[in-house]
């Protein structure tokens, strides 16, 4: 095990963490409560799609609904999810990779990894998939922080020549979660937006924290 892992013994969720999530589920709450007809209108869900949600189209012919939507949408559609079972999933996701980042590399540094995920996210997305419907959800971001985390693994287990097959196994199985649940949700996955986010997390944890960590004494996992 990794000096990385060692902050997980100490579970201390960092400002910035709740502050991710708390945008989140502020707005889900609020697209539920007018699901439920609590207040406002069941058109609340449909119009933040349209408004937050990513659009290819957008990158091409499509009018949009406001100036810089094609450029926004490459952040909004982070902060907007399917439903409650998709923000509570991502949302325990988050505080599960981040506190042990953030503990790494601070707060400021995990919001430029964060971002730059989002949008690598996006342009994965952009780039290989062709479809017409619109991708929400904050899962290129954290397919970035598992990236950034392979990533340091990777280079701290290299440089204190151990295994690097731990690093490998991660990926194997992250692309094994990624076809069951592309298959469990009959290829409406949004595979594409995953694959951005981890390589650009990959690539941003290079270049922000590029200096490998020292392992302990634990033996070799």
């Amino acid at each position: 095990m990794s000096a990385f892992e060692h902050p997980l013994r100490r579970i201390n969720i960092a400002p910035v963490l709740i502050g991710l999530a708390a945008m989140s589920i502020a707005i889900e709450v609020i697209l539920q409560g007018a699901d439920l007809s609590l207040w406002g209108t069941s058109q609340w869900r449909s119009l933040a799609y349209q408004n937050g949600g990513f659009w290819i189209g957008l990158l091409h012919n499509w009018r949009p609904n406001y100036a810089y939507q094609p450029y926004l949408m490459f952040a909004t559609y982070g902060f907007l999810h399917g439903g409650l079972a998709h923000l509570v999933v991502n949302m325990l996701t988050l505080v599960g990779l981040g506190v042990p980042i953030v503990a790494r590399i601070g707060s400021a540094r995990f919001l430029l990894l964060y971002g730059l995920s989002t949008v690598g996210g996006a342009a994965g997305f952009a780039l290989l998939s062709n479809s017409v419907q619109p991708m929400v959800g904050a899962s290129g971001a954290l397919f970035g922080l598992a990236g950034a985390i392979a990533a340091w693994e990777y280079v701290d287990r290299f440089t204190a020549k151990m295994q690097l097959w731990p690093v490998l196994r991660t990926i194997v199985w992250l692309i094994g979660l990624n076809l069951i649940l592309w298959w469990a949700m009959d290829g409406r996955l949004a595979w594409e937006t995953h694959l951005g986010g981890f390589i650009s997390g990959w690539i941003v944890a290079f270049i922000i924290d590029p200096r490998s960590r020292p392992y302990g004494d634990e033996s070799d996992s």
